[in-house]
C-alpha cells in the first residue's frame, strides 16, 4: 500500500494546553500540522489568528499545512509566508482569480493548495490542476470540528485522482473532515495522499497511538 501522510488538525486540540498538544504531534508519527484559519465570514466560526499561528510555528518541528477559510485570502498571503507556513490552501469558492492567487502563494515560497467545499465539483479545477500542489477535499461542511463524514467524498476523490492522472499532474489529495478508522483505509485506497484528523485524534484516550494507527491503517 502507498505511503500517505497524517495531518492532525490543531483546531480540535486543547487550547488551554496547546504547547503540550503541539509537542505530542512533534513526537508522534504524524507528518504535518494542519492549522485552520477562519474569519467568521466565509465560514460561521472564528479560529486561530496570526499571533497563535506564530506561536505554533515556533514550537512545531514538522511541515505546517495552513488552511484558510477566509474571504479575499490574497490580502494575507505574504503574512502567512512570514509566519512559517509551508503550504497555504485557499478555498476555490473564495478566489475570484484563482490562478493569480496560486502564483502569488508560490512567489512567496510556499506550496499552493486549493480546498473544495462539499458542493463544489472537481472538474472546476481542470484548467489549473497542474499549478496546484494539493487539493483539500472537504468531507464535511467547513467551519466546525466533529461533523459526520459525507459519503459522496469517495466518489469525489476517485474523480479527482482521474483528473490528476489525465493531466500528468503531481497534485496531492487531502481529505479534511470526519476521518476515522471507519473510512481512512478506503480513502487512501481511493486515492487520498493526506488525511486530516481532528476529533478522532485529540478526543481519543491515546492521541499518539491513534495517529500511529491512522498512519499504518492497521485497525
Amino acid at each position: 500500500m502507498k505511503t500517505h501522510k497524517i495531518a492532525p488538525s490543531i483546531l480540535v486540540a486543547d487550547f488551554a494546553n496547546l504547547q503540550r498538544d503541539i509537542e505530542m504531534v512533534n513526537q508522534s508519527e504524524a507528518d504535518w500540522f494542519h492549522i485552520d484559519i477562519m474569519d467568521g465570514v466565509f465560514v460561521p466560526n472564528i479560529s486561530f489568528g496570526m499571533p497563535v499561528l506564530k506561536s505554533i510555528s515556533q514550537h512545531a518541528n514538522k511541515f505546517i499545512d495552513v488552511h484558510l477559510m477566509i474571504v479575499d485570502p490574497d490580502r494575507y498571503i505574504k503574512n502567512f509566508a512570514d509566519l512559517g507556513s509551508n503550504l497555504l490552501t485557499v478555498h476555490y469558492e473564495a478566489c475570484t482569480h484563482l490562478h493569480r492567487t496560486l502564483q502569488a502563494i508560490k512567489a512567496n515560497g510556499m506550496q499552493a493548495g486549493v480546498a473544495l467545499n462539499p458542493h463544489t465539483p472537481v472538474n472546476l479545477l481542470k484548467d489549473v490542476i497542474q499549478d496546484i500542489d494539493l487539493v483539500c477535499v472537504m468531507s464535511v461542511n467547513p467551519g466546525f470540528g466533529g461533523q459526520s463524514f459525507i459519503e459522496n467524498t469517495f466518489e469525489k476523490v476517485a474523480e479527482l485522482k482521474e483528473l490528476i492522472l489525465s493531466k500528468n499532474a503531481k497534485t496531492l489529495i487531502e481529505i479534511d473532515g470526519g476521518v476515522t478508522d471507519k473510512n481512512a483505509k478506503q480513502l487512501v485506497q481511493t486515492g487520498a495522499d493526506v488525511l486530516v484528523a481532528g476529533s478522532f485524534v485529540f478526543k481519543s484516550k491515546d492521541a499518539k497511538k491513534t495517529i500511529k494507527i491512522l498512519k499504518t491503517l492497521e485497525f
